[in-house]
């Protein structure tokens, strides 16, 4: 069986690189595609176009046998018609339109897809849901990112009788790193939650693979996820 090809969205960041600083680039933490490689699949990334239009999300999606929508910068809140919270990053335009269009297409035309924090922001936003803007306000705590570049880590609550479930179990300690959380996320079923309520992962029931998570599963050593993606695209 030939190893299929899974597509990833890569970060667009200044990056400082021996005498170069601030040089905009095509970043991915190499985590990435170090599990899609141990899951049996090939990662491919995709960089963001600034002009992208559903013809190139297309093109795209024909071209792999699965998608991985990465993490990052917050999605811009005028995406989900909101005006930006104080504590909202920078938007990233070109990431926002390109990352909306595969999420979108991706679900008209079926491709195997795991949402990775922002990634699963992203599916949230692209089906006409909506995103909480700071999560301290709103649950009280900073535990799901309570020091700026370090990660953490807390239980994630599965729903009894989902697909999430019969993949991980009841419960799973996840590496975590965000400030914003899913609100509402049309289409889709609410698998997972943290102790709190916060929306932990997302699954839509009409898709063949279709999933969202919150937390970090690449910064951990659980493969489940990403051996699931692998074989519903093989």
């Amino acid at each position: 069986m030939s190893r299929p090809v899974i597509g990833i969205t890569p970060y667009l960041e200044p990056v400082d690189r021996d005498v170069w600083r601030a040089q905009l680039s095509v970043t991915l933490p190499a985590t990435y595609a170090e599990k899609v490689i141990e899951a049996g699949g090939i990662p491919l990334v995709v960089p963001p176009l600034p002009d992208a239009d559903e013809e190139w999300a297309a093109r795209v999606l024909g071209r792999v046998d699965g998608l991985i929508l990465s993490g990052g910068a917050d999605v811009e809140a005028a995406r989900y018609g909101a005006q930006p919270h104080p504590a909202a990053q920078e938007a990233r335009p070109d990431r926002d339109v390109s990352e909306l269009l595969l999420a979108q297409v991706g679900r008209e035309l079926d491709v195997p897809t795991l949402g990775i924090c922002r990634g699963m922001q992203v599916m949230a936003v692209a089906a006409g849901g909506t995103l909480n803007q700071h999560l301290p306000d709103d649950v009280g705590h900073e535990r799901h990112s309570p020091s700026p570049g370090e990660w953490s880590s807390h239980r994630v609550l599965v729903g009894q009788g989902t697909p999430l479930a019969a993949l991980l179990g009841a419960e799973v300690t996840c590496p975590t790193y965000h400030h914003q959380g899913v609100a509402s996320c049309p289409g889709y079923d609410v698998v997972a939650r943290a102790e709190d309520g916060v929306v932990e992962a997302i699954h839509d029931p009409s898709a063949r693979w279709r999933l969202g998570v919150q937390w970090h599963p690449e910064q951990g050593d659980d493969l489940r996820l990403f051996e699931a993606l692998v074989a519903a695209c093989s």
